[in-house]
């Protein structure tokens, strides 16, 4: 089955950590851009059929629970969408319980709170627009709104921040409902607001802040949370059914500005100009033409806590002295505590999780 992602890029106001494409909330775009994307929906149907559906951003929810239910119901009749997964990113500022109500009774079975911290000075420092009290409003509110799945979004990486400090934040979200967790360590992205020295300053050095993810790790899984992916802790049953596509390399369409697609072994994106996809509608460039996909399950299946299988590498085509190269270099990693291997399936642990990037590029060097 295939996922269908649909990115709004409507904001309040950008992050200043934020290299994501979006543009300010105004209603001259809005209704541009609903039409050019109801239209670019209802002209991809093509039998396929499609079991999560995830709004992203941007900010989704500042669509309205009009707009996206109109989106989901095109998406219906499109895709089918029996028994799918339907996730929204919100903001705690951009939602109250009449609008959840709204989006639930719209479709909506999953939601995606951008939290990032329950500490005012954090919060300030991040430049969000809420505080601690309206965060944990949100999600009180999302339970009595009838949302059973929730996902809470939070950052480490600021100075103060501790494996304890993040174990009260994780009870908290917990009591409140959240059943998974997505946690990022904030990067400092150039061009962005970010990419200044005041800021570093207030960041936690590379080896910190390894300390504190390590810790985080820790804190979340004896709180229930249990790690299946780099960034990505669930209560059993509940990790992301539309990330997990991505990662064990399914298909998935995605619509609006900046979106990116996976169908028939091709990667595809749609330029991020909301001006241009009003216009004249998606424009998608081919991005990878035949990606590898023995070198795509290494690169993808290593950041799910499960790793990878050197036999179903084999059953993708990948050479036998390739496969030989990963089982010896596998085996030293895991005599540093990288991975664990037993000479068929690999796995990286939390703490080569922190290098990933650099054992992935090892093992297809």
């Amino acid at each position: 089955m295939t996922g269908i992602y649909v990115h709004v890029p409507f904001c309040e106001r950008k992050c200043p950590y934020c290299a994501f494409y979006s543009v300010p909330c105004r209603s001259g775009y809005v209704g541009g851009y609903m039409r050019s994307l109801l239209k670019s929906i209802a002209e991809s149907a093509d039998n396929i059929r499609a079991d999560t559906l995830y709004f992203g951003g941007g900010t989704p929810a500042l669509l309205g629970p009009e707009n996206i239910g109109s989106i989901i119901e095109i998406c219906r009749q499109s895709f089918g969408l029996d028994g799918a997964e339907i996730t929204l990113e919100c903001n705690p500022n951009s939602i109250d319980r009449q609008k959840l109500k709204a989006f639930r009774a719209a479709g909506v079975n999953r939601l995606s709170v951008g939290v990032q911290s329950l500490d005012d000075g954090e919060l300030a420092f991040l430049g969000r627009l809420h505080n601690r009290t309206q965060a944990l409003d949100a999600l009180r509110s999302a339970r009595e709104a009838g949302f059973e799945n929730i996902s809470a979004d939070l950052m480490i990486g600021i100075k103060g921040q501790t494996p304890e400090s993040i174990g009260r934040t994780v009870d908290e979200l917990s009591s409140l409902g959240a059943l998974h967790l997505s946690v990022y360590m904030i990067k400092v992205e150039p061009g962005t607001p970010f990419d200044c020295d005041t800021v570093r300053d207030r960041l936690m050095d590379e080896d910190a802040l390894a300390e504190l993810y390590l810790g985080t790790v820790e804190a979340a899984e004896t709180r229930g949370f249990r790690q299946y992916e780099i960034s990505n802790f669930a209560v059993a049953g509940y990790e992301s059914r539309h990330n997990c596509k991505y990662w064990e390399g399914e298909e998935y369409l995605g619509f609006g500005p900046a979106a990116h697609s996976f169908y028939k072994g091709i990667r595809y994106c749609c330029p991020g100009d909301l001006e241009a996809f009003i216009a004249s509608g998606p424009q998608m460039t081919v991005t990878d033409p035949a990606p590898d996909p023995s070198e795509e399950y290494v690169m993808l299946g290593l950041r799910l806590c499960k790793g990878i299988s050197l036999d179903k590498l084999a059953s993708l085509g990948a050479e036998e002295d390739r496969i030989k190269h990963i089982s010896l270099l596998a085996e030293r990693y895991a005599s540093a505590g990288l991975c664990v291997t037993d000479g068929r399936e690999v796995r990286l642990t939390p703490k080569g999780m922190l290098v990933s990037n650099s054992v992935i590029a090892s093992f297809l060097s």
